[in-house]
């Protein structure tokens, strides 16, 4: 019996079929590849004889002390601790977030283009969900005037933005959250790109403008632990109970022995030498991209940047395909991010070292820019 249907995650695809060449160069994974600082690596070491237990559900007490400490750091928030889950990465954050705030037949909105996971999570639990187009005219955002007759319990938003790199300003933010608490709106911000903010722009946590948002993050791309399989939710006050309930039925607790290396992840000296390397490389990947593709937007955030590839094809998957066959470069077809003109754009991660994508830089314009 046929119980629910998802859209494939392309890139999954692209990551298999480039392993097929030795010489591929990697644009396409949003995957860091720096190693995390040296005290997780000490942290694992020392913990893996004893981890083998459960924790408590919620997490590891100093653990959750330690992502609050964080928001008192960055943000000059206090957050309980007791507000805070810890789950199996942000993915696991979000199975929590639909289940505990969309009743049956409530809808959930997202943008458009986004993060594919978001509308199949919600797939899975048959909750019925709204794209709503963005482009350039907005900085790829939602903004108010864009959610009003439409019938939503819940809005996520990400900031810096997959696969855009745009940030969320604070009077865009505010306007937003205060909107959705007007209208019975739960709001979801996904911070998971917090820390790679690059040049003069800064980055908003939800939790600034409102206990009543529900904030998801984690330790896959600024603290380079993707395979840690870590990640935290900040619900309301009213709202842990129940999440953390969903969270003993669905997940029991997060990996043990993750946790013991999440609470070593918050170097900040070391996170700061992470940021300082994606911007070289934005800096590096943009200047080249933009020789060969219309960029709308710069990337303010994140690692990834958005090109409409429009000059050459109508169909970013073909055109992907084809790149990669003929001169080894793997690139994300826009497709994978909605239906929102996304044929026309691909997505470039610059995840990998500058010689690394210097090689591919060279391969493209030789492809594509050859008279």
């Amino acid at each position: 019996m046929k119980r629910f249907e998802i859209d494939p995650f392309i890139v999954m695809d692209i990551i298999r079929e480039s392993r097929k060449y030795n010489d591929t160069i990697h644009f396409e994974v949003g995957e860091p590849d720096l190693r995390p600082s040296p005290k997780v690596i000490d942290a694992i070491k020392e913990k893996a004889v004893e981890s083998f237990g459960y924790t408590e559900s919620k997490g590891l007490l100093t653990l959750r002390e330690k992502i609050a400490e964080f928001y008192k750091k960055k943000y000059r928030v206090n957050i309980d601790p007791e507000r805070i889950i810890v789950t199996v990465g942000t993915s696991g954050a979000f199975n929590l977030a639909f289940n505990l705030l969309v009743e049956e037949k409530e809808s959930i909105a997202f943008s458009d283009p986004t993060y594919p996971c978001y509308k199949n999570i919600a797939k899975i639990f048959k909750i019925p969900n709204l794209s709503i187009p963005v482009d350039e005219s907005t900085n790829y955002q939602i903004v108010p005037e864009m959610l009003k007759k439409k019938k939503i319990k819940c809005l996520l938003i990400s900031s810096p933005a997959n696969p855009t790199g745009t940030i969320y300003d604070k009077k865009s933010l505010k306007n937003l959250i205060t909107y959705c608490e007007e209208n019975g709106i739960y709001l979801i911000s996904d911070e998971i790109y917090h820390g790679l903010v690059y040049e003069n722009f800064q980055e908003y946590s939800a939790l600034q403008f409102s206990d009543n948002v529900v904030v998801i993050n984690g330790f896959s791309k600024y603290f380079c632990m993707p395979g840690i399989r870590v990640g935290w939710i900040i619900l309301p006050q009213h709202l842990v109970r129940r999440g953390e309930i969903l969270q003993q039925n669905m997940f029991i607790s997060a990996p043990t022995i993750s946790q013991y290396a999440g609470i070593a992840a918050f170097d900040y000296e070391y996170l700061n030498y992470v940021k300082t390397v994606y911007e070289k490389r934005r800096d590096f990947l943009y200047n080249e991209l933009k020789e060969i593709f219309e960029i709308k937007t710069i990337p303010q955030g994140g690692f990834y940047i958005w090109v409409n590839s429009s000059r050459f094809s109508d169909d970013s998957f073909s055109l992907c395909r084809k790149i990669l066959k003929d001169i080894r470069v793997a690139i994300t077809p826009g497709i994978d991010f909605g239906k929102n003109k996304t044929n026309h754009y691909i997505r470039f991660a610059f995840t990998r070292k500058i010689d690394h994508m210097k090689t591919g830089i060279e391969r493209l314009k030789e492809y594509l820019l050859k008279p």
